[in-house]
């Protein structure tokens, strides 16, 4: 990824427009010109400067226009750069449009599937959104496992058996971490924490974990082809005062007397964005990073991005991803690069909940179906049972074992047991074998004539 080129110098573009002593152009470039393109794109000077310009001027002309009109949107934040100047943003159309659509999606008491809504099923697809953000963000900083193999090892409660598969259960921890702690006011242990917990057992170093990184010469954060330093982060010895700042960011209300309105979803993506600037950790600042977006969406009432995966949307257009962290600090500190597009991907990821929410629920339909007429299996088997009927008609010879079963709905090992026992020992579905001390339950090679037997 290469670093983008910066703008020109606004100052310096300005004094030449005025030099030029053509008023019709000045009031043209002045007053013509929206914060966005045509066609809805906040544009960066890196992309701007290849595109045909307006009739009649150039592209420097072009982007006075574009710039000054942001001008007039710009917000300041009370979070500084590592020169002490503050972070702006503004609220362009695109942006609006976004945060409506989420506050009617994804928070407050909204209609949604009843997969999520209904007890029995959600703690299923908080389970399954856990495991998909955990195997995501860790793969997005280098994790080489499967996620077949990842989704094993947290469903059977197996130790991890190398560093990859660590990361991965480490991620897991921090969500649920996350999870249980969202109603806490965000503080600098906290944030330790996270961090503690998304490296344990995975650095040279263990001592480092939970605590900054030392002051021990200047750090970069590098692209993995070209070794180009693409962002270099604030010293060490400002990082306690900046780590608190952030919290008090965080913590801080809306209603405030004298404060600006900040929305909280916005809110949440620049503790994300300032984390990963300041950089303050050794190792695993990516992961603390979005760990702290969950915890500040959830904070906010925005329940339903427990369920989603951002890293996954990530990962599919991870140089998008770096790009909007170097459009910010190449052009005067504009965040808003930023907050367009991580609300995209909140966007993308809310949809991919609601596609694979109608697909599993299509499928727990056409399972019920399958029943109806069967007097012996129709109305009998609970929701985790025909999931699991389900995924047993599309892998014969299957095994399922207890704890994963328990794992994958968030049950009792009792009610994970019950479940599995019914399906073998009272309908005759599955085989119960044993293997030492524990129980597998076995899709025999007659289950669909099983399934239909009256």
């Amino acid at each position: 990824m290469k670093t983008p080129v910066s703008p020109p110098d606004y100052g310096a573009l300005i004094k030449a427009l005025f030099d030029h002593q053509d008023s019709d152009l000045v009031w043209r470039i002045m007053s013509e010109f929206s914060p966005l393109d045509d066609k809805g794109r906040y544009l960066h000077w890196d992309k701007l400067r290849h595109l045909p310009a307006p009739e009649g001027l150039t592209n420097e002309q072009w982007w006075i226009g574009v710039k000054s009109s942001r001008q007039k949107l710009y917000q300041q934040l009370p979070l500084l750069d590592k020169q002490r100047k503050a972070f702006l943003f503004c609220v362009p159309d695109s942006v609006q449009r976004q945060l409506h659509w989420l506050d009617r999606h994804a928070a407050g008491s909204i209609q949604a599937e009843e997969a999520i809504t209904n007890p029995q099923m959600r703690n299923t697809y908080l389970i399954r959104s856990l495991v998909e953000e955990a195997i995501s963000s860790s793969q997005l900083e280098g994790a080489s496992t499967t996620r077949h193999e990842a989704r094993e090892m947290i469903r059977q409660q197996r130790a991890p058996r190398d560093k990859s598969e660590q990361m991965i259960f480490n991620n897991y921890q921090a969500m649920q971490f996350i999870h249980e702690n969202k109603n806490e006011v965000l503080t600098p242990s906290i944030v330790f924490e996270l961090q503690r917990i998304v490296t344990d057992k995975t650095l040279d170093d263990e001592d480092v974990a939970g605590r900054f990184r030392d002051g021990g010469g200047e750090i970069h954060v590098v692209d993995n082809q070209s070794q180009a330093i693409l962002h270099t982060p604030p010293p060490a010895n400002e990082l306690e005062e900046r780590l608190q700042r952030l919290c008090d960011f965080a913590n801080s209300v809306n209603d405030e007397e004298n404060s600006v309105f900040l929305h909280p979803v916005l809110k949440a993506i620049i503790l994300h964005f300032m984390l990963a600037y300041d950089h303050p950790f050794c190792d695993g600042n990516g992961r603390t990073a979005r760990a702290l977006f969950y915890w500040a969406m959830a904070n906010q009432g925005y329940w339903l991005l427990e369920f989603v995966s951002i890293s996954k949307v990530i990962k599919a257009a991870s140089v998008q991803y770096g790009k909007a962290f170097l459009y910010t600090e190449t052009d005067e500190n504009d965040v808003t690069y930023f907050l367009i597009h991580q609300l995209g991907v909140i966007h993308q990821a809310i949809e991919a909940l609601h596609s694979y929410l109608d697909k599993k629920t299509h499928d727990i339909s056409v399972t019920e179906r399958l029943l109806q007429k069967n007097k012996r299996l129709s109305g009998k088997l609970n929701f985790r049972q025909l999931a699991l009927l389900r995924h047993a008609l599309k892998h014969p010879r299957f095994t399922y074992i207890v704890q994963e079963h328990q794992q994958s709905h968030g049950i009792s090992y009792d009610v994970a047991r019950k479940d599995l026992s019914e399906l073998s020992d009272k309908l005759k579905l599955l085989v119960k074998t044993k293997q030492g001390k524990r129980y597998l339950f076995v899709v025999p090679p007659d289950f669909e004539q099983r399934i239909n037997q009256k």
